[in-house]
């Protein structure tokens, strides 16, 4: 039975940490080099992450620095940022790109923040569907005598406990993003 509670669990924080990562690829109103971090580059005929052709640096609140290690590759992140659904315009000047962040409208910090709120929807429908399984992984081992009815209502009363842990969790992080890009 312990088995299955610590798989639960490990489950339920991998919930958690990818819907924190989907969120740092989130745009805001503020610079964020994780936004690059799912973008890729064709680099030498294979598509390649950013990250690994460029360093990404944000030396002001709303400005990000991309400075490719192959100046050669200059033209390539340009077209792969102007493709991507980030909505942002690079200024390439033949050493480094410049990508400004400009402030949010009102309508689009609500579109993003209504995303966002799907995204966390989403995360507990996940976390839900662990429990459902974790809680018939223990049926399964009380029809096979493998645990007694009562080891099975105490397990199944800590998965409970786990769940409403995990998506008060996810409820957190969502708020707090919610406010960030709400941020002005």
């Amino acid at each position: 039975m312990q088995t299955v509670l610590s798989n639960c669990e490990a489950k339920m924080k991998k919930c958690i940490s990818s819907l924190e990562n989907e969120y740092q690829t989130m745009r805001t109103g503020r610079a964020n080099p994780a936004l690059f971090d799912k973008l890729t580059v064709e680099y030498y005929g294979a598509e390649t992450p950013l990250n690994q052709v460029a360093s990404i640096s944000v030396p002001e609140a709303r400005l990000v620095v991309i400075q490719p290690w192959d100046k050669t590759v200059l033209p390539a992140i340009e077209k792969a940022i102007q493709k991507s659904e980030l909505g942002l315009n690079p200024n390439n000047d033949g050493k480094l790109i410049r990508v400004n962040f400009p402030a949010l409208t009102e309508q689009r910090r609500k579109e993003l923040a209504k995303a966002a709120k799907q995204t966390a929807e989403g995360t507990k429908v996940a976390i839900r569907n662990v429990r459902r399984d974790a809680m018939e992984e223990l049926k399964k081992m009380q029809k096979a005598a493998e645990i007694s009815e009562d080891e099975q209502k105490e397990g199944e009363t800590k998965i409970q406990k786990m769940t409403d842990n995990a998506i008060a969790e996810v409820g957190k992080v969502a708020e707090a993003k919610e406010k960030e890009i709400m941020e002005i």
